[in-house]
C-alpha cells in the first residue's frame, strides 16, 4: 500500500525539492521546530534518537516554523548554521514552513488529519510536536511538545522491529 505522505513534496534546508517518497519504508518521526523555544534543547535528544537508530531504517525530519511567537525568525541557513554548531544536528532539515491555517503545508495537513491533538484538534499548539510514522507511512502517534525525545525511544523500536514493508 502506497501512502499519501509519499506523494508530498517538501523543500530542503538548502532550497533543493525532495519527495517524501526517498523516505518510503523507514520509520519517521517528523518534528516542527524551532532555535530560540523553551524546547530547542530537544534538539539534543532528536539528534541522539537519529543517530542511535538511522542505520536500522529511522529518520528525523525537522520542520523550523515561525507561527508560535516568532521563535524561528532566522532565514533556512541561520537556523541550519544554529542547529549544526549548538546540537550536531545532521539529521534532515527542511526549509522553514508553515503548520496551522490557510497556508499550511500539504505534510502537515496530512499529519494533523492522521493524528488528532488533544480533545481532537487538529491544530498543531506549539513547537516541538512529533509524529511518529511506520514504515507504511502511516501516522503512528502524535506526540505533545512536552515529550521528550527519549520517551519515544520505545515506540521507535517498536516500529524498526517490524518487518520492512
Amino acid at each position: 500500500m502506497t501512502s499519501a505522505l509519499y506523494d508530498i513534496d517538501v523543500q530542503d534546508i538548502s532550497g533543493q525539492q525532495h519527495s517524501l517518497a526517498d523516505y518510503s519504508g523507514q520509520v519517521l518521526l517528523i518534528v516542527n521546530t524551532a532555535s530560540k523555544c523553551g524546547f530547542t534543547p530537544q534538539f539534543e535528544g532528536l539528534q541522539s534518537l537519529y543517530s542511535d537508530f538511522k542505520e536500522k531504517g529511522f529518520s528525523v525530519l525537522g520542520f523550523p516554523c515561525n507561527q508560535f511567537l516568532n521563535q524561528d525568525p532566522a532565514d533556512n541557513d541561520e537556523i541550519s548554521q544554529f542547529c549544526r554548531l549548538n546540537y550536531g544536528v545532521d539529521f534532515p532539515m527542511f526549509a522553514k514552513i508553515e503548520v496551522n491555517g490557510p497556508n499550511a503545508h500539504p505534510l502537515y495537513e496530512f499529519l494533523k488529519s492522521g493524528a488528532k491533538g488533544l480533545l481532537g484538534s487538529e491544530k498543531i499548539k506549539w513547537n516541538f510536536t512529533k509524529f511518529l510514522i511506520n514504515r507504511e507511512g502511516q501516522v503512528v502517534k502524535r506526540y505533545p511538545p512536552t515529550a521528550k525525545p527519549e520517551s519515544i525511544r520505545g515506540d521507535i523500536e517498536k516500529l524498526l522491529a517490524s518487518a520492512p514493508a
